[in-house]
């Protein structure tokens, strides 16, 4: 297969195009600067200068391509609206015009369960609960936005999936879990109401696994969760991580119901002044990662053989290597 990839220098671009480079596939993969160049071009990628904004630079790198992977995301948790516009619906929707006008036949989307923040709890959901309807923070609703436009495209000879993995994983990570161990290290790390909740996980690697299999025989239209398997608690979770790299993340716990108000008083201010940064937390954050979020990946598993072969015993060895 000859195959693009968009977000190609991010940490699940990365395991995507080493994948299916070891397999023998062909990679094209979009880079936006000299350094995500080298990095995709390392890995076994051929290189396609450009970013989500031209399409004919998108046209031209998915020439003769069979499959569009769709990776690239902006996942901060604050920001310019215009930015999270930009990135994550218009560069989606220019990834599908290129696609569709480029004879690409297969569109696989990273997308989120985040698209369901707001919605209500997220206990054992599955791909039957609808996106939020006002899904709360920038992320979840652009990437709500970008995920509808990918369900709509489907036909007309090209076929879309999107996949929602959760709580992304494993060793290279260069966001979420750096973050908390900073945090933690400086001893401004707190659990949240004890942090003792469920959480579903996936790692990079079944990640990928997923990704691959959505291209091969994911139903056309249809969206897929993926994770390790059973639900973990979300403390000991984040601890195992954190010793693993040789860290203590404390004994401190804050009030969810503080932090939410606190949260959203903050979100205020910051939309209203002309405050540096962003709030030090948000309810995207507190909906994601400070209640419980766990979903069912049997639709994935009965449809596309998936497995999701590492283990948490084998990520965390992995990272503590």
């Amino acid at each position: 297969m000859k195959a693009f990839v968009s977000g190609g220098s991010g940490f699940v671009g990365r395991s995507l195009i080493a994948a299916l480079a070891a397999r023998g596939d062909e990679v094209m993969a979009l880079a936006r600067s000299a350094a995500a160049a080298a990095t995709v071009e390392a890995l076994g990628a051929r290189v396609v200068r450009g970013d989500l904004d031209d399409v004919a630079v998108l046209r031209s790198g998915m020439s003769g391509c069979q499959c569009a992977f769709h990776s690239a995301a902006l996942v901060d948790q604050w920001g310019d609206p215009g930015q999270f516009q930009r990135a994550n619906v218009q560069g989606t929707a220019n990834m599908l015009e290129a696609a569709r006008t480029g004879g690409v036949s297969r569109f696989v989307h990273v997308g989120t369960e985040a698209v369901l923040a707001g919605g209500g709890p997220i206990h054992n959901v599955d791909e039957t609960r609808p996106r939020a309807s006002h899904p709360i923070g920038l992320y979840p609703a652009s990437k709500a936005r970008a995920e509808a436009l990918v369900i709509a495209a489907n036909g007309a000879g090209l076929a879309t999936v999107v996949c929602r993995p959760r709580l992304i994983w494993g060793k290279g990570d260069l966001s979420v879990l750096p973050l908390m161990l900073q945090l933690m290290r400086k001893g401004q790390w707190a659990w949240i109401s004890g942090g003792r909740y469920l959480t579903s996980t996936c790692h990079v690697r079944n990640v990928t696994e997923g990704l691959l299999l959505a291209a091969e025989r994911g139903r056309p239209g249809e969206i897929y969760f993926f994770t390790d398997g059973a639900p973990v608690e979300f403390r000991a979770f984040i601890t195992a991580q954190a010793r693993a790299q040789g860290v203590e993340p404390g004994e401190r716990s804050v009030p969810r119901g503080l932090l939410y108000a606190l949260a959203a008083l903050s979100e205020v201010a910051w939309r209203a002044l002309p405050l540096k940064g962003g709030p030090f937390i948000t309810r995207t954050a507190l909906l994601l990662a400070g209640e419980e979020v766990t979903v069912s990946d049997a639709k994935a598993r009965r449809e596309l053989g998936y497995v999701g072969h590492i283990t948490l015993a084998q990520g965390l060895a992995e990272m503590a290597a």
